[in-house]
């Protein structure tokens, strides 16, 4: 894709992306060589393209996951901490950098739009450049998630509503893979309204957008009927307590029915995730056939977290999209059980283009 020539007085996102580089640390000298050096980490940049970008007179407009990059650059100034300048992965960001580089996403995204909509830019003209989760139809899309159970939110003060400190966030389920989730299809879809719900509060209109489910049938009302009502070999086993960890049963096939379950080890008398089993599957909304619905679940909430991970982690993002592109081609329904590595509590992003890190995919036999 070429990028697309802006005209006229439609400069301010280039202006914003100059006045970072020359303004945000003025201590600190960056060219555009550097950040050019910087950005090719995740893709290869140069210092023509990056100066189109900021052009005074005839900007181009920046695709995407290159307004990610600056946004993730500048949210530290660990970026340039030593030559060459980098660009410090987004799981290695601190909270308050993590929040930084939001909200400054958001701005320039913002920007772009406006920049967009001055010039009559159609939206499908970045499809290519936004992966995944890009929806070029412009409609709603409704994060649905679970809330706690009313046991878990006793133990917590701040999910208490008639506590001064109450936080609502804090009574949902996977809120990591929420916020991870919410962010990124937010930044990629500028002109969609994008909701997040909690599946015992969806209104009837709802249930008729872009649908994403996070978490499985334990909790998330709504991944419990979707699931029941696709015809495909792959069913959840809730974890009835904690001594029961529960997994995904295959049916059919030479094997016969197989159980894909977490592995789970003691240490210190405390019971550690190793292994958990991730869930991803895209579809056609059953309430509303021309939106989509897209379910990312986990055994446990690392597994769920794992596979939102596999198509937002701007290190696997792309191959992971590009391999259901060549897995399932033209396909509206598919699947894959993934398996989703913990090292040392933390989540390890799955790559599907490693056989071993896809336990089923669905349907087989594709090419």
């Amino acid at each position: 894709m070429s990028d697309v020539v802006v005209t006229g007085d439609s400069r301010l996102l280039a202006y914003r992306l100059r006045a970072l580089r020359e303004e945000q640390w003025p201590d600190v000298a960056i060219t555009q060589s550097d950040l050019a050096e910087a950005f090719s980490a995740d893709k290869p940049a140069s210092v023509p393209l990056l100066s189109s970008w900021e052009s005074r007179t005839k900007p181009k407009t920046p695709p995407l996951h290159r307004l990610a990059a600056y946004a993730t650059f500048f949210a530290t100034k660990r970026s340039v901490a030593q030559r060459p300048y980098r660009l410090i992965p987004v799981d290695e960001l601190t909270a308050d950098e993590q929040r930084r580089r939001d909200e400054l996403l958001r701005e320039l995204t913002d920007l772009r739009a406006a920049e967009q909509r001055e010039v009559g830019t159609p939206p499908v003209a970045d499809r290519r450049d936004s992966g995944f989760w890009y929806f070029d139809d412009r409609h709603v899309i409704t994060i649905v998630v679970a809330q706690l159970p009313a046991d878990m939110r006793a133990k917590m003060p701040y999910s208490d509503p008639t506590q001064p400190d109450y936080v609502e966030l804090y009574t949902y389920a996977d809120l990591d893979a929420l916020i991870e989730l919410h962010g990124h299809i937010r930044a990629i879809n500028p002109r969609s309204q994008v909701n997040f719900r909690i599946a015992s509060d969806l209104e009837p209109d709802d249930y008729t957008t872009h649908l994403v489910l996070l978490g499985g049938v334990d909790w998330n009302v709504l991944t419990r009927e979707l699931l029941r009502r696709v015809e495909m070999p792959v069913t959840q086993v809730a974890r009835h307590d904690e001594s029961e960890a529960g997994g995904f049963v295959v049916r059919g096939g030479e094997a016969g029915e197989r159980l894909f379950a977490p592995k789970l080890a003691t240490f210190g008398g405390h019971e550690v995730l190793l292994e958990d089993v991730g869930h991803f599957y895209r579809g056609t909304n059953p309430f509303n056939h021309k939106r989509t619905v897209t379910i990312c679940n986990g055994q446990y909430g690392r597994g769920t977290l794992g596979v939102v991970r596999a198509l937002t982690d701007g290190r696997f993002r792309d191959r992971n999209a590009d391999y259901l592109k060549r897995r399932f081609p033209d396909l509206d329904s598919y699947s894959i059980l993934t398996r989703v590595m913990v090292v040392n509590g933390q989540v390890v992003t799955p790559d599907w283009n490693l056989p071993e890190s896809r336990l089923f995919e669905w349907p087989e036999g594709q090419s």
